[in-house]
């Protein structure tokens, strides 16, 4: 008798197609789409703007968002800074490089007001990267949410 050495070409081609499998399991896993960074992005800037309106609430003093080409700013409210453009206040970063943020509710708004009053109007924001779109909606009472698609 002779004793087999070696594969078969049919036990090599399962291996071939066990590794092309994991391989791509692996790929989509690890994919990091336009929409899953603008969705992280959503989520943090969510927080950040529930958590202003907590501390405008707490102080009494009303806190301002705006957006701008970099980021945006969060910044006291004051008597010149409902009306002129402020460069004071806190200034954070997106953490995505080309997402930007436009307020579209309430419509015409530069700066969407954060307290200190429990009830808001309602405010929407949309964010985009690329081709992906999100809001960021608020009823006015309720905390911030991610809301895909139109408004």
């Amino acid at each position: 008798m002779r004793a087999h050495r070696g594969f078969t070409l049919l036990e090599l081609m399962v291996v071939v197609a066990l590794i092309a499998l994991a391989t791509a399991t692996v790929v989509v896993g690890l994919r990091d789409s336009h929409q899953d960074r603008l969705e992280t992005e959503a989520l943090r800037l969510g927080a950040m703007l529930d958590a202003a309106r907590a501390q405008s609430r707490t102080s009494g003093v009303p806190l301002l968002w705006q957006p701008d080409a970099e980021g945006f700013r969060l910044r006291p409210a004051d008597a010149t800074a409902a009306t002129t453009a402020s460069t004071t206040g806190t200034r954070k970063g997106w953490l995505h490089a080309g997402t930007t943020a436009q307020i579209v509710q309430p419509a015409g708004a530069p700066v969407l007001v954060l307290g200190p009053e429990p009830l808001t109007p309602p405010q929407r924001i949309e964010l985009s990267l690329g081709e992906a779109r999100l809001s960021l909606v608020t009823d006015g009472l309720g905390p911030f949410s991610v809301q895909r698609g139109s408004p």
